[in-house]
């Protein structure tokens, strides 16, 4: 199996003269400050990599105080020992936090891992820590909900790897020596490796100064894996790659079939200065075109051209020996699939008309059929442009859907296609109808319905011709289905293997092990035990519990629907099934040759990754990272739980700074932190999720941070929703919202751990929107608020937000009562916000936090605006993460950590570096740098 764990994309930003610092304009001295220009990257394993993400490494992203002057970061830290300042320098520039939060943040990142199709090498990928903010400033297109960096031609904020180095895997279990890749260009930043089906090369593109017109563009390279000699694909310089979409793919193991910027594209169009008309969209058949709030589409029909330059690719089969041949006619290609077989190409791509209304996902898409060589055998289907898809949970785009190749055959098609018309409000039957036919079918020759759904198909694993499992599901109800399919066999019904809610999380059973085929593709594995000629799959599965997730194996026999369970977490710790460690070679596996990689970490003990080996389940460890902030390692962590007063239970994350004593050091200063779901029953409310072994991993933003300040942290404190039968969660959202608010604080409080007067909120996106209702709605629990990133007015997304799907007009005082911009009024406590310059997510517009602000401030609330100039919904600049954290900081040492309400002298955490200045309590409102919102 091909396993990812990524960072989430490094976030967009628009082309503006901004700030190197987020400027402060406080209502006492509102002079504005020069500004300057910057740039960005995303993330960098291609799809088809079988590539692990260490927990540690996903979180600890950062990139360390001196690299960000070595990259070119042109913004300016202030000095955080601020002894004796005043309102007038709240504005000089980007803050530090204090050391104890720095050091942990500027941690090393660790590697990723990848494994080859044979199971038999790894790879060590290397990354670097935060980009500095020059990275996130670079100029960028919006186009099409998609965001440009137009000087790579591809997506803008991509991050990359810095190295690899190979180590083979060896008959015992034990790492060879380390192998490093050489002939790299200096400072070559990596992207997309991908392996090829063989396992003895690694292709991947590289780009290196950027600054550089001749070296910005993505080229593609390739790596010998026995000697780790590195060297481009193509001879000629001259042919770039275009990103934007696919990239490239092996088509066998000595030929890739790559997305190339065609040669004859010229400069970029060029605005016109004077508009040749006004813009105008029209409704005049009054067609009824609902939608979210999308972000960055096209505007006009110079942002179509734009988009066309962009995007279009022209396709070139290129062999390792640099032999090249260009396929096809130049088009904008989003996907390129082959068949396992190496025969076909499952080609699909993008074209006119366009929409102003949603996003590229929903364009005509053409899907073809073509030789391995790149002749044409035919259309598969050319869909319009789906602008009408209804917002309702579970609705789809009308037409062939989910086309893919069957895993298990040569060159099979296999696809979906609906019988509701897309709209999940028609009550049909069958609902969606899964199709096959061969990639060339005979005269006549009709296509094969293999199975029919009265939910909504939700994917296929396949196996044989004797075993597929497909898998429906419907939101509504919360049902999922597993069926088992024999799609070779037309004798043989199908029939249910599991039935359950998804929100059950105590009843699921597991998924499937898969394993790599000789074609590269990947199957459901079967395994067979000594004696016994019975069918049996494993299914690994999180093993929720009222104890928390245990981990498990389960031997599952597909035909009596027993199950042995032949591994399972140790209770000390929080292990976890990763991937089978059988190479390609065919057939059932004996059971007693079974041989897995696992996860191991604890409360204190960072992941590290081993092979364990039957029949005597031995480990052996493959890694050895180092703990990444070991002045956290002696934190206490405990999974707690506690009622509701409707009765629901409700569960919650305990962190208890290093060293912390009950009796000496008494209630501390205390930081919640969550993030509300959407649940149709009670009992699957209030299930236990998550683990208590599990290590606590400390990302760039995490509130864990605050561990190191002192502060007890409540971490995910669950806020379940409930709308059972048919009432709709979100009528009772405020009601339920602020009984779990109450539930988590009184359960801190009767534990002596949290002092009363002293308890923070905080949240990000949907947790900001949570922070300020529970500030306008109860603010008798906290003392103060963060709220990050937030959408504070639902007016403003009137086709559903999260999980709601009713309209505004259908559900107004739904979204009214959820909105605390309407009760802007009523928020007395004060309360940050934080939000991106550029943030992208439906939604969440950076307007929303601007608005909110000016309503809070209309009425004197003590609060405070940070707009970080070019971060997206996340944060991802280091000058921007810092800041961040300084900000915060400050916030909850001036209003939690020094809140006194009863009179008693307020306990000041000690810093290495001084906090920022009480203001003297005259000024109720301040903001940071002015949107160009405003």
């Amino acid at each position: 199996m091909r396993i990812h764990r990524l960072q989430p994309p490094y976030l967009h930003k628009q082309l503006f003269l901004l700030s190197p610092f987020p400027k402060f304009v406080s209502l006492r001295s509102p002079s504005p400050t020069p500004l300057s220009h910057f740039s960005t990257a995303r993330s960098c394993t291609h799809p088809a990599s079988p590539t692990i993400r260490m927990r540690a490494a996903r979180l600890t992203n950062i990139l360390p105080i001196r690299a960000a002057e070595a990259d070119g970061a042109s913004a300016n830290f202030s000095s955080s020992t601020a002894d004796g300042e005043g309102d007038s320098s709240i504005g000089n520039g980007y803050r530090l936090p204090v050391q104890e939060i720095c050091n942990i943040v500027d941690a090393p990142p660790l590697p990723a891992l990848s494994f080859s199709p044979q199971m038999d090498k790894m790879l060590f990928l290397k990354r670097r820590s935060l980009p500095p903010l020059a990275d996130l400033a670079r100029p960028e297109e919006k186009l099409a909900g998609l965001r440009i960096d137009g000087k790579c031609n591809s997506r803008s904020r991509m991050s990359f790897y810095t190295g690899i180095s190979i180590f083979q895997i060896l008959d015992d279990c034990t790492l060879g020596p380390e192998k490093e890749v050489y002939g790299l260009p200096t400072g070559a930043k990596i992207n997309f490796s991908t392996w090829s089906n063989d396992g003895k090369h690694l292709a991947f593109t590289v780009r290196t100064n950027e600054d550089d017109s001749n070296n910005h563009m993505l080229r593609l390279w390739v790596a010998d894996i026995n000697s780790g000699e590195a060297r481009p694909v193509f001879q000629s310089p001259d042919i770039c790659l275009n990103t934007i979409f696919d990239n490239f793919v092996w088509i066998n193991s000595s030929t890739l079939l790559v997305c190339t910027i065609p040669q004859s594209r010229g400069e970029p169009p060029r605005k016109p200065l004077v508009p040749s008309g006004p813009k105008i969209q029209s409704n005049e058949e009054q067609n009824v075109i609902q939608s979210r709030t999308h972000q960055d589409l096209l505007k006009d029909e110079y942002d179509e051209d734009l988009f066309d330059y962009y995007a279009t690719s022209q396709l070139v089969l290129v062999s390792l020996d640099g032999s090249m041949k260009v396929v096809g006619s130049p088009a904008i290609y989003t996907s390129l699939v082959p068949s396992p077989d190496e025969n076909y190409l499952l080609i699909s791509s993008i074209h006119r008309p366009y929409s102003f209304t949603v996003p590229c996902g929903r364009f005509p898409k053409k899907v073809d059929l073509w030789t391995a060589d790149g002749k044409l055998v035919r259309e598969i289907c050319d869909l319009p442009l789906a602008e009408d898809i209804p917002i309702t949970h579970n609705s789809v785009r009308r037409g062939k859907r989910s086309i893919q190749w069957r895993a298990d055959k040569p060159s099979t098609l296999v696809w979906v296609e609906t019988q509701d018309g897309g709209d999940a409000k028609e009550n049909v039957s069958p609902r969606d109808i899964v199709y096959s036919e061969p990639a060339e079918p005979l005269p006549n020759e009709n296509p094969l319905i293999l199975h029919k759904l009265d939910l909504r198909f939700n994917g296929i694993s396949w196996c044989d011709d004797s075993l597929a499992l497909v898998y429906e599901s419907w939101y509504k109800t919360r049902r999922t289905r597993t069926w088992h399919i024999s799609p070779g066999c037309e004798n043989v019904d199908p029939r249910i293997l599991f039935d359950r809610s998804f929100e059950d999380v105590y009843s699921d059973p597991g998924s499937p092990m898969m394993r790599q085929t000789p074609l590269g593709t990947y199957v459901i594995a079967k395994f067979k035990k000594q004696g016994d000629e019975g069918t049996y799959l494993l299914l690994s599965g999180s093993g929720a519990s009222p104890k928390g997730n245990i981990p498990f194996l389960d031997l599952y026999d597909l035909n009596t629907g027993s199950k042995e369970r032949i591994w399972e977490s140790d209770e000390k710790y929080y292990e976890t099934v990763v991937a089978l460690m059988h190479g390609q070679d065919g057939g059932e596996i004996n059971l007693n040759e079974l041989k897995i990689l696992s996860s191991k970490e604890s409360k204190t003990e960072n992941t590290q990754y081993y092979i364990v080996t039957w029949p005597d389940k031995k480990s052996h460890p493959i890694t050895n990272f180092p703990h990444p902030y070991p002045q956290l390692s002696s934190l206490k962590k405990e999974m707690i739980t506690y009622k509701r007063k409707d009765g629901v239970q409700l569960s919650a994350t305990l962190y208890l700074p290093p060293n912390y004593d009950p009796v000496n050091d008494g209630p501390l200063p205390c930081l919640m932190w969550s993030y509300p779901g959407e649940f149709k029953s009670k009992d699957a409310a209030g299930q236990v999720r998550g683990s208590p072994n599990e290590f606590a991993g400390i990302g760039p933003t995490s509130p864990l941070l605050w561990l190191a300040r002192r502060f007890v942290i409540l971490s995910g404190p669950t806020i379940p929703i409930v709308g059972e039968g048919n009432e709709e969660a979100n009528d009772r959202y405020v009601e339920q919202l602020v009984a779990s608010a109450e539930a988590a604080v009184e359960e801190v409080i009767r534990r002596g751990v949290a002092h009363p007067d002293k308890i923070a909120v905080g949240g990000h996106s949907y947790g900001a929107f949570m922070t300020a209702n529970l500030l306008a709605h109860a603010p008798h629990l906290f003392c103060c608020g963060i709220a990050r990133s937030g959408a504070y007015n639902r007016t403003l997304t009137p086709f559903g937000f999260q999980n709601e799907d009713r309209t505004l007009w259908e559900a107004v005082n739904t979204y009214v009562d959820m909105s605390p911009f309407i009760a802007a009024n009523k928020i007395k406590k004060p309360i940050l916000l934080v939000h991106g310059e550029d943030d992208n997510n439906p939604g969440t517009l950076t307007m929303q936090s601007d608005r909110f602000y000016s309503a809070l401030k209309g009425h004197g609330a003590l609060c405070r605006l940070v707009i970080l100039p070019f971060e997206s919904h996340g944060y991802a600049a280091r000058e921007s993460v810092m800041h961040l954290l300084w900000e915060t900081d400050r916030w909850l040492n001036k209003h939690c950590v020094s809140n006194s309400p009863d009179g008693h002298q307020p306990v000041v955490v000690e810093s290495t570096a001084a906090m920022e200045a009480d203001d003297g309590g005259t000024q109720a409102a301040q903001v940071i740098y002015k949107s160009s919102l405003w």
